[in-house]
């Protein structure tokens, strides 16, 4: 556990740090198009080199790391809401807890890849028409995402809170007549912080992983919008001659969805200490 924590938060600061601080450093914009300097190789003038229509590669990396990672942050807290709020409501009520599995049974057996397409295809146009396009595109992409993964953290945490409820300390607060949102509050939250964390950690991942999909099949977000799956999507096509285009955002996709599992699987060995001492 010692190991993953330093290696897990390491590169996932790292990589935050890229994105955040790299543009003040690297004040060049990724939006600045320059046709005298199109498809260059790295340069002290473009690092990473120049894609076809001469926009510096490094600042486009930078650029589309701080979208992809709001549309980590942002579905993984849409997911983790709908899940924790229907979990611990399956948890705590008998009466709810089979129409509510039963739901998230449902949408388990979806397939959730050509449900978002069809989603992204279908409501595109309306919400950038009612929201402009960048802000449209970002809100149908995070909901999408956020609105289809939360089957996993109502499962675990559906478990846990029916486990909890056996507990002396929720029979006690249950009798002196604590309100039922106090109770959830103050006893049920920090007592499932950690699968709460696992949850939130592995959500952003997919949630990551999930808009990159999106982006590399040309439903996600235009060439303008820069995200790591978008430049993915793009250098695909130039693989042969520019290698980087596609490797560099490939390789940040990878590690911070690498990162994010570490610290998943840190947070489930606080879950379970025992567990955590023999690995």
């Amino acid at each position: 556990m010692t190991r993953r924590l330093p290696l897990g938060a390491a590169l996932l600061g790292a990589i935050a740090a890229f994105v955040l601080i790299g543009p003040l450093v690297w004040s060049v914009s990724p939006g600045a198009v320059d046709l005298a300097a199109r498809s260059q190789g790295a340069s002290p003038a473009h690092p990473l080199g120049t894609d076809q229509l001469g926009r510096d590669a490094l600042a486009r990396l930078m650029a589309g790391g701080r979208l992809s990672l709001a549309v980590g942050l942002t579905a993984m807290g849409i997911s983790l809401t709908l899940g924790a709020a229907i979990g611990i409501a399956a948890g705590l009520s008998r009466r709810l807890n089979g129409p509510l599995m039963r739901l998230t049974d449902l949408f388990l057996a979806l397939p959730l890849l050509p449900l978002l397409l069809i989603a992204a295809t279908l409501f595109r146009a309306p919400l950038s028409a009612a929201m402009g396009a960048e802000a449209g595109l970002f809100v149908l992409i995070t909901v999408a995402i956020g609105a289809t993964s939360w089957m996993a953290p109502a499962r675990i945490l559906c478990a846990e809170v029916q486990t909890l409820a056996q507990r002396d300390f929720i029979r006690a607060a249950r009798s002196t007549g604590t309100r039922l949102p106090q109770m959830i509050w103050r006893h049920i939250l920090p007592a499932i912080a950690a699968p709460l964390g696992v949850s939130a950690a592995l959500a952003m991942a997919s949630a990551i992983l999930m808009e990159s999909a999106l982006s590399f099949l040309g439903l996600g977000f235009p060439p303008d919008m820069a995200s790591w799956g978008r430049l993915l999507h793009d250098g695909t096509a130039h693989l042969g001659t520019h290698p980087g285009r596609a490797l560099w955002p490939g390789a940040l996709i990878t590690a911070t969805a690498l990162a994010a599992t570490l610290l998943a699987d840190l947070w489930r060995d606080l879950a379970d200490p025992y567990k955590g001492r023999h690995r």
